[in-house]
């Protein structure tokens, strides 16, 4: 007999949602041009995943990154259809792992970009501008591996939910998913202790990404002091 059992928590729950939207504005800024918003998605995006990688460690039970390193070994027997467990099959965590890794290079990159022109990225300055056109060049390229990969992602989301009848959507809003095997235990942890001292966590991650910490640069001399 099937039962419903709660696997994903609220704030992880959160963080999926937000994240998504973050990174659709941010794409959309980017492509229009419209750097001061895609600066400002770009900075949610590196908050967001300080979240999460501070929810590897004090998030619920299939959240954590026990949950996930776990799963990785059974690769073999969900290929097999033999994987019935709650929570990121193995593949999922691959996915799940690749995407978010990408996620934090192109934010973190984004951080040190320069346009060669008007827009600078918050910590800039922090290295020279050789290296800031160097890692502008490798934001931009990532980008379309970035997309082809979430276009992978929402395939995958659609194939589970319209071929094999799995809706991956709906516990990742209701925060429940079917069991039906008795052995299977409902998510513990991640409450709201967790949940604060991983917000705090994450602002400091927005403190140290928005720059106002760096050094502004010395201002030009004045007219009169330049020899003639």
């Amino acid at each position: 007999m099937s039962r419903h059992i709660r696997v994903w928590d609220l704030p992880l729950r959160l963080f999926h949602w937000s994240l998504v939207v973050a990174v659709v504005v941010a794409m959309a800024s980017g492509l229009k041009g419209n750097m001061q918003v895609h600066e400002k998605a770009g900075l949610a995006i590196v908050t967001l995943l300080a979240f999460r990688l501070a929810w590897l460690f004090l998030g619920s039970t299939y959240a954590r990154i026990g949950a996930l390193l776990g799963a990785l070994p059974r690769i073999p027997d969900y290929l097999r259809g033999q994987w019935r467990k709650p929570g990121h099959n193995p593949l999922g965590v691959l996915s799940m792992a690749g995407m978010l890794l990408l996620l934090g290079w192109q934010s973190v990159s984004g951080l040190f970009t320069n346009d060669d022109s008007v827009f600078t990225g918050p910590l800039y300055r922090l290295i020279s501008k050789a290296d800031s056109l160097w890692v502008t060049g490798l934001h931009r390229q990532t980008f379309w591996l970035l997309v082809g990969l979430i276009g992978l992602h929402v395939a995958t989301v659609l194939f589970y939910w319209l071929v094999k009848k799995n809706n991956l959507i709906k516990p990742m809003i209701t925060g429940t998913t079917e069991a039906i095997n008795d052995e299977y235990k409902p998510a513990t942890g991640g409450r709201w202790l967790a949940f604060v001292l991983s917000c705090v966590l994450a602002g400091g991650a927005l403190y140290v990404a928005q720059g106002s910490w760096v050094p502004k640069p010395p201002p030009p001399a004045p007219a009169a002091a330049l020899p003639f």
